[in-house]
């Protein structure tokens, strides 16, 4: 029977080392644990800080990752509700003209547009003070200060959802209900001249008056701890996010089924094969149902039945002043 150098049985273990590592429980990944905490905090207290997202936008997507430099125009559909985006330019001064920006991609993308939409609704106003908001927003995502790997990715998606095109549409069988417009009217970008300088974030930034106008009436609440946990993950805040406009529209004792091949073709990019999409998609909607335990499914072979459930957010604060815009 082994036994360590004092003495002490060992219980067929060759080490103390690998008694502890066999014995001794796993911590958490960072990912893990920011899920579990999040999730008692929402079990426990409402939310404090609500954010926003377009309905078209929590019914459609954004690219996951980044679909090549080349790839200029995004389109998505989902249902009734239509989403195209084109990439677009800017102007370099150091170059001296228009540089293509590429389309925007990503958890962080998506994170920003949820910021920009809820900085908009709570002040009432499509121009946003995105120097000091943005950074708050940033840190309470990271839950510590952002590095400056990290503050440049968002920079850059920011860049990228300015310059790009993007058109929504709702259709109700006769007629369609679309804005068509950059998000963004007025941003200011910053090229550094080399890759060690500090990044800065604009000043401000400035939504569309058609944009803004749109929000107002179709804005989804969200908790920001949920959007915080999941913030790792596109798959993650897109599903969520579509649980949180969706399922409390489900009516009362008739649930809504939804086969994994209409599943696969909304949330299955990058997964040629339904059955790993499918097994990808479950450990994402596990996660999913940690930040939002109201929500009610079932899933299995055949596909996802929804049935009515709460939003995440009791109550729909939408606070738009009748302020002018000063954009178009």
């Amino acid at each position: 029977m082994s036994k360590s150098d004092d003495g002490h049985d060992l219980f067929g273990f060759k080490s103390v080392g690998e008694l502890t590592a066999r014995v001794a429980p796993k911590r958490p990944s960072r990912v893990k644990q920011r899920l579990i905490d999040a999730s008692a905090e929402i079990a426990q207290s409402p939310a404090e800080q609500i954010t926003y997202q377009h309905t078209v936008l929590c019914q459609t997507g954004l690219p996951y990752r980044s679909p090549g430099d080349e790839v200029r125009l995004w389109e998505r559909q989902n249902g009734r509700a239509y989403l195209r985006i084109e990439a677009g330019g800017a102007i370099n001064p150091d170059k001296g003209g228009f540089v293509d920006l590429p389309l925007p991609f990503g958890p962080k993308a998506r994170l920003i547009l949820i910021h920009l939409n809820s900085e908009a609704i709570k002040t009432g106003s499509p121009e946003i003070e995105v120097e000091v908001s943005m950074t708050a927003f940033v840190k309470r995502l990271l839950r510590n200060d952002p590095n400056g790997r990290e503050i440049r990715t968002f920079k850059d998606q920011l860049s990228a959802l300015s310059a790009a095109t993007i058109r929504l549409a709702v259709t109700d069988g006769q007629r369609a209900v679309q804005v068509n417009t950059q998000v963004v009217t007025a941003f200011d970008l910053w090229f550094p001249k080399n890759p060690n300088q500090r990044i800065l974030w604009p000043s401000t930034v400035r939504l569309s008056r058609d944009y803004f106008d749109s929000l107002a009436r179709h804005a989804v609440p969200l908790d920001e701890r949920a959007v915080a946990a999941l913030a790792h993950s596109a798959m993650g805040l897109d599903v969520y996010t579509w649980l949180a406009q969706r399922l409390h529209r489900v009516p009362d004792h008739k649930p809504q089924f939804i086969p994994w091949p209409a599943l696969h073709e909304q949330f299955g990019q990058g997964y040629a094969e339904l059955r790993f999409f499918r097994r990808a998609f479950l450990k994402v909607l596990k996660a999913v149902h940690t930040q939002y335990p109201a929500a009610r499914f079932e899933a299995d072979r055949k596909g996802m039945l929804l049935r009515n459930s709460a939003p995440p957010i009791a109550q729909r604060f939408v606070l738009v002043s009748n302020k002018p815009a000063t954009g178009s």
